[in-house]
């Protein structure tokens, strides 16, 4: 069977080596005989990838033991809701960069007052807004690393005296980043960290316990904390190939990984910018290496290039429903020669 190349949003593309692991783990899970849909999430064999799954996120993030590793479920959009239940006593501030952040301001509003410093909604989400005025009364400044639907990404990051949170769910892990900027990221892990299921949450302990709310129990960072992120069953599978993609990760080392996205974006961008059929949607010094959007400067043809890329093995190109076009998610797992079979479609369609 040909290659299919993997241009999904997510769930999307993972390395070979982790999902041949899963497979493995389906039928027999650390030599238990049991496989890892049914073996007990205390068991010593599972409580070992829990704790390597959150070791390995401190190491590659060189975070010191000032933060926690959390495993949660729910996607990011639990954590929307989680991160004002836990942070936001007064007023919090949000950067409007697209969908994503844009839901996240809506459940925040729940908590208290929120102050949106910032939104590139009068472009449709085509740049980041900079030169934030962030209030200094605020409770945190939350942000979106990368915005999947509308393809801007973040090349640095706020500096700011308050506490800081991120959702990095479309581009943890994808280049070099000082982590401990951060006071809390989230991340829903099926773009580069593993299947659906699980969500990452790294969180600075300090930061805690503030609020004068009651927290239901799985609402609270700090119960997960105290339970070692085991306070219910965590998404067991999900996280066994999140703990194989990060082993992936360190082999290959984040200065190749951020090299590989970065050439692999450029090749695109490229071909987007010369070839006299397509247009970019995005600001030039904000194009996401993870999500690149475009259009066709005639989209009457749009089902034809569609069909092209069919016929070409590539899946999952299609723009967000929101928004129409096309979008070219091309998270870590994905190779150039993926990235050099759409520029093929472009040149010849």
């Amino acid at each position: 069977m040909s290659k299919v190349h993997n241009f999904s949003a997510g769930p999307a593309i993972l390395p070979a080596s982790a999902i041949q692991a899963g497979v493995e783990a389906l039928q027999n899970f650390a030599g238990t005989g049991l496989s890892i849909l049914e073996v007990s999430h205390r068991s010593p064999e599972y409580v070992a990838v829990m704790e390597e799954a959150r070791s390995l996120v401190k190491e590659l993030l060189n975070l010191n033991d000032d933060y926690e590793v959390l495993y949660l479920q729910g996607g990011a959009s639990t954590q929307f809701l989680m991160t004002a239940y836990n942070l936001l006593e007064k007023k919090a501030a949000y950067v409007d960069t697209g969908t994503w952040s844009s839901k996240s301001i809506k459940e925040a509003k729940l908590f208290g007052e929120v102050d949106v410093i910032a939104s590139s909604k009068d472009k449709n989400y085509s740049y980041i807004p900079k030169d934030l005025n962030v209030p200094q009364d605020a409770d945190y400044l939350h942000i979106t690393s990368n915005n999947t639907i509308y393809g801007t990404q973040y090349k640095d990051f706020p500096d700011v005296n308050i506490p800081l949170v991120c959702d990095m769910s479309s581009d943890i892990f994808s280049k070099s980043i000082d982590a401990n900027k951060f006071d809390l990221i989230y991340a829903g892990a099926q773009k580069n960290l593993g299947p659906a299921g699980a969500t990452l949450v790294i969180v600075k302990k300090e930061v805690l316990g503030k609020v004068s709310r009651s927290i239901p129990s799985m609402m609270d960072y700090n119960v997960h904390i105290s339970k070692d992120s085991m306070f219910n069953t965590p998404p067991a599978f999900s996280v066994f190939v999140v703990m194989h993609t990060l082993r992936w990760i360190k082999d290959m080392g984040m200065t190749t990984i951020e090299a590989r996205n970065k050439a692999k974006a450029e090749m695109l961008y490229t071909e987007i910018e010369f070839n006299d059929n397509f247009k970019p949607t995005t600001a030039t010094e904000d194009r996401s290496h993870m999500n690149v959007t475009f259009l066709l400067n005639d989209e009457s043809r749009n089902d034809a290039f569609l069909e092209a890329c069919k016929e070409a093995k590539i899946s999952g190109i299609k723009g967000h429903r929101s928004v129409g076009g096309f979008r070219a998610s091309m998270y870590n797992a994905m190779g150039l020669d993926s990235v050099q079979a759409l520029v093929n479609v472009m040149q010849t369609f």
